[in-house]
């Protein structure tokens, strides 16, 4: 099962370098976890001990409103990091349910072993900065899209960033993510096809 951390190492590897030493050393704190389909790697009120970077499979995070409603918060496929990453750092219970959309398989590291990291792998440090500074960029993307774009706009620069994943996911994911009902995604859907 080790092949499993061959797209992390990829992936790290593209941000900050490693050499076979580190690498070998980044690996005794990593561990790995299957999902199947629908199955939870993080439940609202639970701690986040771990974030998970997801190697094959598809992924979402959200919260249920009171209603029963889901608003989902992110999406991870292949190459993605997914956590509930206040909850990470904090410790505190978690907001945001986390599970799996497709059978996923995930490289997991824990708040233990993240903390041990930062201090024997300088590189760690450098790459888990990126992967936060991109984090926040796209969370910066997304508000600004949200207050200043029409719902066509909205979608067409979803889709046009994100073409797997709206390929991948199921419309009403989409419009939860977009914070609209499905209907509205449709009719919203219609307009741009008709321009």
């Amino acid at each position: 099962m080790n092949h499993m951390y061959e797209l992390f190492l990829q992936h790290f590897n593209t941000k900050v370098a490693l050499t076979a030493e580190e690498e070998a050393l980044l690996k005794t704190y990593l561990t790995q976890k299957k999902l199947r389909r629908k199955q939870y790697l993080l439940q609202s009120g639970d701690i986040c001990k771990a974030f998970a970077f997801i190697e094959k499979g598809a992924m979402k995070s959200y919260t249920v409103d009171d209603a029963g409603v889901e608003h989902i918060i992110q999406f991870g496929i292949e190459g993605w990091i997914i956590a509930d990453l206040y909850s990470f750092l904090t410790g505190e219970p978690a907001l945001y349910n986390v599970d799996a959309v497709e059978d996923a398989e995930l490289v997991l590291i824990s708040k233990s072993a993240h903390d041990a990291l930062l201090k024997v792998l300088p590189k760690y440090e450098t790459y888990t900065r990126l992967n936060f500074e991109g984090a926040y960029i796209a969370m910066q993307r997304r508000l600004t899209s949200i207050i200043s774009n029409s719902l066509e706009e909205r979608y067409e620069q979803f889709t046009a960033q994100y073409p797997e994943i709206a390929q991948r996911f199921p419309q009403h994911m989409i419009a939860s993510y977009m914070g609209l009902t499905p209907e509205t995604l449709s009719r919203v859907r219609k307009r741009i096809s008709v321009k």
